[in-house]
């Protein structure tokens, strides 16, 4: 019997290094941008230098979508089995480069290592898989038409999508636009947050050796008031696929609008609520994932549980044990492979955390936490933070925080815990805590949310859709809900009698 052990990574060693290429990538070349513009990009773990990040601008953005353009009559009459087989081998060579994948995320987000090893580029290859074998899985219909005629409805691509994706999950959520979009026959331009570019820069170098032809993929870095921008305006974009703020949604919409009307799909954020009734089974069950749906990932997640309602008569034994459960996401180094939080996305953005916190302490008080951490020379690490005695519409109850902050509210009656919940702009997220089978269906039919997890939090998988309702945008990740995204029906109408 084999009792040897493998000696721990050293992530810190990986990480010196290491040397990220910061280039674009389009029609199948890493390519810098007009005029050579680059800005450095840091890690928030240390402050450490990673790469030159070209900086795309117009120009860059035009020569993108003209490559795909000029790719999509090919891709998208391939057949299914050669998207698929492309698709699958490209999955392969993330799985052989999963290492360096999860280090380049977590120097680029400041995620623990331990979470980019085990969920991250796990959960962006396990996506990309499920929807390459999904492509020969669609098929069309044969809809009843009058005798004489025969009717055929596919489903076509439809063209140049751009995608825009956030820094909080760089690459997942990235492979929750590329896969559906690739899969369904279209050729893409994707633009990374500026943040967080060198994962999905990588997979781009990857999805080349893995055969994907010249065009089909670019990447154009950049920010999102330039490269965005023309994106969002660009004549010959024919979709758009979003995840990040309503505020920019609502710029995306009016871009559409004033360009060629292209097909949105946007996710748009969230305040997400979590309700704990008296008659839960597990209160320390039901404490511990309370405090992953408002911690986990530094709390930086749209769909974040970060509102926690609680029955009267249990609000004070749970929030002992919320406190016990918090203190699991403490702050630590994140390339030393320890449980813990790491780092949020930059000093300022956990400056504007910490003035939540300060908020919260002034006007109400802070239950757990509160405290900003300095670690490996940064400042963006912040304890996780429970906040109480804030009114019902106290801004910490309706705006998106997007750190590791919760608000504890206490309620009495199930009427009110619904009437809270929904009382936000935001419809992403909810979970409820019940063993009343009867009241778990009757509440998550009341709350107004795209996904209601109930004695869960956050319940997501490549099966199952995920986008909201009101401000938290329309169109669905995941599942095969997403091909609507990048496909229109179309009828052929045959008439011969």
């Amino acid at each position: 019997m084999n009792t040897t052990t493998q000696a721990p990574v050293d992530w810190h060693a990986r990480a010196e290094s290491l040397v990220p290429d910061g280039r674009a990538f389009i029609a199948g070349n890493r390519t810098a941008a007009g005029g050579h513009r680059t800005r450095l990009t840091t890690s928030p773990i240390d402050g450490r230098v990673l790469a030159e990040l070209s900086s795309c601008g117009a120009s860059d953005v035009d020569t993108a979508v003209a490559a795909a353009r000029r790719a999509f009559p090919a891709w998208s009459r391939a057949g299914a089995e050669t998207r698929k087989g492309v698709l699958l081998a490209l999955a392969a060579l993330m799985e052989n480069h999963a290492d360096e994948l999860a280090l380049l995320e977590s120097l680029d987000s400041g995620k623990p290592i331990l979470q980019t090893t085990t969920v991250d580029v796990p959960g962006a290859i396990s996506t990309l898989r499920w929807y390459a074998e999904a492509i020969d899985k669609q098929s069309g219909e044969l809809p009843s038409v009058p005798p004489g005629a025969t009717a055929l409805v596919t489903r076509e691509p439809l063209g140049v999508v751009a995608a825009i994706v956030p820094w909080n999950f760089p690459l997942e959520i990235a492979m929750w636009k590329l896969a559906p979009a690739l899969a369904s026959g279209n050729t893409l331009v994707l633009k990374p947050a500026e943040q967080t570019s060198l994962s999905v820069l990588r997979v781009a170098d990857l999805a080349a050796e893995a055969g994907l032809p010249d065009g089909v993929l670019n990447i154009v870095t950049g920010t999102g008031r330039v490269a965005g921008a023309a994106l969002a305006m660009h004549m010959d974009v024919d979709a758009l696929a979003f995840t990040g703020s309503t505020a920019v949604s609502r710029t995306l919409l009016e871009a559409s609008g004033r360009s060629n009307l292209k097909r949105l799909s946007l996710e748009a954020g969230g305040k997400s609520s979590n309700i704990i009734f008296a008659d839960t089974a597990d209160l320390s069950a039901a404490a511990s994932k309370a405090a992953f749906g408002a911690f986990y990932n530094q709390g930086q997640v749209c769909s974040a549980n970060s509102r926690i309602l609680v029955q009267r008569t249990i609000h004070d034994d749970f929030a002992g044990l919320l406190a016990e459960a918090a203190a699991d996401y403490r702050p630590a180094d994140p390339l030393a492979g320890v449980e813990g939080n790491g780092a949020l996305i930059s000093s300022s953005h956990t400056d504007d955390v910490e003035g939540w916190i300060q908020r919260g302490r002034a006007e109400g008080r802070v239950l757990f936490g509160g405290d900003r951490r300095t670690i490996k020379g940064s400042n963006a690490y912040l304890e996780p933070t429970v906040l109480g005695g804030l009114a019902a519409d106290h801004d910490v109850h309706r705006e998106e925080i997007f750190g590791p902050v919760a608000v504890l509210h206490p309620f009495d009656t199930e009427d009110e815990a619904v009437a809270l919940a929904n009382n936000t702009d935001y419809g992403l997220a909810a979970s409820v805590w019940t063993s009343d089978l009867s009241r778990a269906h009757r509440v998550a039919g009341l709350l107004l949310a795209g996904t209601v997890s109930v004695n869960t939090v956050d319940a997501l998988g490549n099966s199952t859709p995920f986008g909201g309702f009101k401000q938290s945008g329309f169109g669905r990740d995941l599942s095969l809900y997403a091909f609507d995204n990048y496909t229109a029906p179309k009828t052929t109408w045959i008439q011969y009698g």
